[in-house]
């Protein structure tokens, strides 16, 4: 909510009478209520305006407003709702607080009509808390040094933020102010909940009367003014002030005059009186609140109804000393604590008409910070202690340094410094404006030990009576590993200027008590290393023909046969002789440069890995590598696919390396009598290969007979009945085979050439893929033959393609050949005679 337009007192009635204009209409100077409640975040600007425009010149009081709002179910809340709408619309002018008439700052013309178009001045001191940093003193003073045009919101937006800034600065520590900036939280009343007992009746609270049984009757009734309630003929019925088991009591004490018996037993007639809607009433928030002034609430309202309406104690009010006032007397002091920390309601009691709620200054604040669950600033009341101011903290975290806390103290004419000891928590009297900090523990151990490498449990240990040497360490880690290095050991620790220094100590003779043992240090850190780690990987690798071929770890008295076995057998495809085995010739220190580096030994196995058999005994090294060959004779299933025009066409297993495509084709049962040989294609790959199949039937020995290769497809179509014309013709079409027609004429039936056709590439492709094109001898040309299936094809030149010489080239080539000619002429001219 805009913290300006709600300090504003002046404009609360205004405002006020827009919200009831939500749910009513003006007619003739007379305010009726719609019998449908409006959704105030439903409405327009246009609306609000205009509502605020019928609330003026409605002619209701405002106590007629209200109650007519609440009548139709509004609450607070849509009052809040309602303001901040008109806030963020435009700056309603205010009238200068009495208390600051000569403020300069408060000068200029606030009583200026809201739609004038003219400068006028606003501050915003009125009826708002002084900001206590001088840094926000100085930038506001500047502000209100700017005129401000009401419809030029620039100003107020800047002026908001300042506010915001100040109100962040001094508010977000200040232990409990959050509730009420809380837009989540109401605390408005739950008007559905059964009556409280304590509930005293007044003005305008309204009546259910329901008589049932042998008498049927229902009655609404509405306390007067004077406090009573009539009905029928009765005499008027005083209920102010009774409770409502009181003055059910005395209504139907009186209601017996009319129906004998009532309520009485054998009477066969009853009645019960509720309570159908609630007054509004008015109580009054004073002193340190962010919003002071008086507020119209509904009777079931309590204190934290009200203190919400009113933003809360403001930067220098009491969270822990709030008065309920009630005739001119305490009724009940209200600590904030009480809820925050236990969430105790006892003191928040139900608020009386003309009751008025005033938060007194606070005495005691402190400021905790640091390593504490909820470091705030916390207001403390005399007696209590830091221990206490812990408690409302939450306590320490788990990083807190609790030996001592640092205490930020104000005296009369400095600042002094203390410390809290463990023992002073509890005694230790907090002043006014302490602040006490509280670190965090110092990321560093004080008798720590660390133990890594090849132990059964490395990690962090604790130097203690018992685990004070190197050989009690390892005793506590549970002993070595098998694979521990022995004859050298590292013991890292830090030197006085903390910089590290390494000791190497012979862990065999520590541990066999051939020398002496070494006493540990805070921080020190002893590696062990293994034996495996101070060496290479070793491995040995296995190729070729067996199923899961790869490098597999060395193991001591690995043999061949056990190789084999890791990499899943044999494959069908492998050679049991002429295995290799390929070994590292390892030699430390000067060697012959010429001499080998690998040794290879060939040898043989039996397949069925007995360990009796020689070859899989041979005992391998690190770094071996197994190569296993394919047999020679070993040949997996091929196969090539005869598809078409064939008695049974599929896929044929390819028996040996000299079948051909006639034996393929004798395979499939021959040709039928529709099958086109011209038009046979053999595609390998992703190659068409142009047959003859008429050349091959005639003559299996022609070089046409192809040998076959597996996954070939051979295809012989049905005859094929049409010609393809394709390219640089006027139509590219396909027209039926003609026997007696010659190329010219089937060109014709595709319109001609174009003006781009190259007759002389022009090609014709048959059938089966293969092409021929025009032959010419001398000035003898010779077209291709038409078949049936056949593509005539003729190419296009170039859309760019000159056409001929330019002028300029026709020049240029003019004048080299004048060039020639004169210099020949010449040089015959010198030929000697």
């Amino acid at each position: 909510m805009n913290k300006i337009t709600q300090q504003i007192k002046s404009s609360s009635v205004l405002l006020i009478s827009i919200i009831c204009l939500l749910i009513g209409q003006t007619a003739q100077a007379q305010f009726t209520l719609s019998t449908q409640k409006r959704n105030v975040d439903d409405l327009s600007d246009a609306e609000v305006s205009m509502f605020m425009e019928k609330a003026q010149a409605s002619g209701m009081s405002e106590s007629e407003i209200e109650k007519a709002a609440l009548t139709q179910g509004y609450t607070a809340a849509d009052i809040a709702k309602m303001r901040e709408r008109v806030a963020n619309m435009q700056l309603i002018p205010a009238t200068v607080d009495p208390f600051q008439k000569n403020n300069a700052l408060d000068k200029g013309n606030l009583q200026q009509d809201i739609r004038s178009n003219k400068p006028t001045y606003y501050s915003p001191r009125v009826n708002t808390p002084v900001l206590q940093e001088s840094i926000f003193n100085i930038e506001e003073r500047k502000l209100l040094a700017k005129p401000l045009n009401i419809y030029n919101d620039s100003l107020v937006t800047e002026y908001n933020k300042l506010q915001e800034r100040a109100s962040n600065s001094l508010n977000k520590k200040i232990f409990g102010a959050s509730l009420f900036q809380n837009d989540k939280l109401t605390f408005e009343p739950d008007m559905r909940i059964a009556t409280p007992k304590n509930y005293q009746l007044g003005p305008d609270d309204e009546l259910n009367i329901h008589i049932f049984g042998d008498v049927l009757d229902n009655f609404k009734v509405t306390v007067s003014p004077e406090g009573t309630v009539k009905i029928l003929n009765l005499s008027p019925i005083y209920v102010n002030g009774l409770s409502m088991d009181a003055a059910s009591e005395r209504i139907i004490s009186r209601l017996r005059q009319l129906y004998q018996g009532l309520n009485k037993p054998g009477s066969g007639s009853s009645a019960q009186v509720t309570l159908a809607g609630v007054r509004s009433i008015k109580v009054t928030l004073t002193g340190e609140v962010n919003s002071p002034g008086s507020y119209t609430v509904s009777s079931l309202a309590t204190v934290f109804n009200a203190l919400y309406l009113a933003g809360g104690p403001n930067r220098n009010g009491s969270f822990r000393n709030i008065r309920v006032i009630r005739g001119n007397k305490v009724v009940r002091t209200l600590d904030l604590y009480d809820f925050l920390l236990r969430a105790d309601q006892k003191d928040n009691i139900h608020l009386n008409d003309q009751d008025i709620i005033r938060v007194g200054d606070y005495e005691n604040r402190v400021e905790l910070m640091g390593e504490v669950k909820r470091p705030y600033i916390y207001e403390l009341v005399k007696g209590e202690s830091f221990k206490d101011l812990l408690r409302y903290s939450g306590g320490f975290t788990e990083k807190a340094y609790t030996y001592t806390i640092n205490v930020r103290r104000n005296t009369s004419r400095e600042i002094k410094l203390l410390n809290i000891s463990q023992e002073e928590v509890e005694t230790f009297l907090p002043n006014n404006g302490d602040v006490y900090t509280v670190g965090t523990i110092i990321e560093r151990y004080e008798n720590r030990v660390e133990i890594q490498g090849a132990v059964f449990r490395p990690g962090n240990y604790a130097i203690e009576p018992g685990l004070n040497t190197v050989k009690e360490l390892i005793k506590k880690s549970e002993g070595l590993r098998e694979d521990a290095f022995l004859n050298r050991a590292t013991l890292t620790r830090r030197k006085e200027n903390y910089d590290p220094e390494v000791l190497s100590i012979d862990l065999g003779k520590i541990l066999r008590g051939e020398a002496a043992d070494i006493s540990l240090q805070r921080e020190d850190v002893l590696q062990v290393y293994s034996i495996n780690n101070l060496r290479e990987k070793r491995f040995v690798n296995i190729v070729g023909e067996v199923n899961a071929p790869g490098e597999f770890e060395f193991k001591e008295g690995m043999k061949v046969g056990d190789l084999i076995l890791l990499a899943k057998g044999l494959k069908e495809s492998a050679s049991y002789a002429n295995l290799e085995l390929a070994r590292r010739i390892i030699t430390h220190g000067t060697a012959d440069p010429k001499a080998a580096k690998i040794e290879i030994i060939s040898f043989a196995i039996d397949g069925s890995h007995k360990i009796a058999n020689e070859g899989n005994q041979i005992t391998l090294q690190p770094f071996d590598i197994i190569s296993i060959r394919r047999a020679p004779n070993y040949e997996e299933q091929r196969s090539v696919k005869i598809l078409g025009m064939v008695n049974f066409p599929g896929s044929y297993a390819i028996e040996n390396n000299q079948q051909r495509i006639s034996d393929l084709i004798k395979r499939a049962g021959g040709l039928r009598v529709e099958g086109y040989l011209e038009g046979g294609k053999l595609i390998r790959g992703t190659t068409t290969v142009g047959v003859n199949l008429k050349e091959i039937l005639n003559n299996p020995s022609s070089q046409e007979n192809l040998q076959l290769m597996a996954g070939d497809e051979l295809t012989i179509p049905r005859l094929l009945q049409t010609i393809k014309l394709t390219g640089a013709v006027q139509n590219p079409l396909a027209v039926s085979y003609k026997e007696d027609f010659t190329l010219k004429e089937y060109i014709a039936e595709a319109g001609g050439y174009t003006v781009n056709a190259n007759k002389k590439k022009m090609y014709v492709t048959y059938a089966n893929g293969v092409s021929n094109q025009i032959r010419k001898f001398f000035i003898f040309k010779k077209n291709p033959r038409i078949e049936p299936g056949s593509e005539i094809v003729i190419p296009a030149f170039p859309e760019n393609r000159k056409k001929g010489l330019s002028a300029a080239e026709a020049i240029g080539l003019t004048s080299s050949l004048v060039s020639v000619s004169i210099a020949i002429i010449t040089l015959i001219n010198n030929i000697p005679k």
